[in-house]
């Protein structure tokens, strides 16, 4: 384990094969931690261990964390990453792709929390955090159903924390920016820099930065950060 690194804890991520789920799963195992992943395909990084699981589904998430119990014991940790877009204009979006994306991105995020704070109150120790993004506060044009997603999250947490703060559970939501990724690689160059325009340090986040928040998150040190919406936009989202 790093330094200072808080003592090994259990620890899921749903959606944990890719992107910034990906970064958080390998940043949690470097730092000597038990860690599992969920994913409807593909697997997570070397030394974590991957579950099959979807969110929008609670007894597929049932027996996932049943898995991870026998495997790794009670999960301490749980982060709620997974998610999906359906963009377009809201006169063009249809009650499916609003639907689909409240169900994966917030009603899934209820679901793992659901069954994550069940193991949590008897342990009393439990760090619950859910990826949320700058737009759940900002709002975004052509993502009304992702926006509305995000932001239902903040209120999903402060609920939680004031349901369960007094048994040792945090829970939190950590509001991601522009990231690098394959897919802001691949957007024209002149996209990219009227994006890069808006954002006050210039430059884009890697997903690693976001582990890393997460990862302290997790840890002892933030014991007493409960309700809060940590922004990692590189002053995008700034007094939202």
């Amino acid at each position: 384990m790093t330094t200072g690194a808080s003592i090994p804890r259990t620890v899921l991520i749903t959606g944990g094969n890719r992107g910034i789920g990906r970064a958080i799963a390998e940043e949690f195992v470097a730092q000597g931690h038990r860690v599992a992943v969920t994913a409807r395909s593909g697997s997570g990084p070397d030394g974590s261990l991957t579950v099959v699981a979807d969110v929008t589904d609670a007894a597929s998430i049932d027996a996932a964390f049943t898995e991870v119990e026998a495997q790794l014991g009670p999960v301490e940790v749980v982060i709620a990453n997974a998610g999906i877009t359906r963009d377009t204009l809201l006169l063009r979006m249809s009650e499916e792709d609003f639907t689909d994306v409240i169900d994966t991105n917030l009603s899934g995020a209820f679901r793992v929390v659901k069954r994550a704070s069940k193991g949590m109150l008897k342990a009393r120790f439990g760090r619950i955090i859910l990826v949320s993004s700058v737009v759940g506060l900002l709002g975004s044009a052509g993502q009304v159903n992702y926006s509305a997603s995000k932001s239902g999250l903040v209120g999903l947490a402060r609920s939680v924390t004031r349901e369960l703060g007094s048994r040792g559970i945090t829970a939190n939501v950590v509001a991601p920016g522009f990231i690098e990724t394959d897919m802001t690689a691949e957007l024209p160059q002149e996209q990219q820099d009227a994006y890069l325009k808006q954002i006050p340090a210039g430059r884009y986040a890697s997903a690693q930065e976001v582990a890393k928040v997460i990862a302290w998150l997790a840890g002892d040190d933030a014991g007493y950060i409960s309700g809060a919406v940590i922004p990692v936009d590189g002053g995008l989202g700034m007094g939202h």
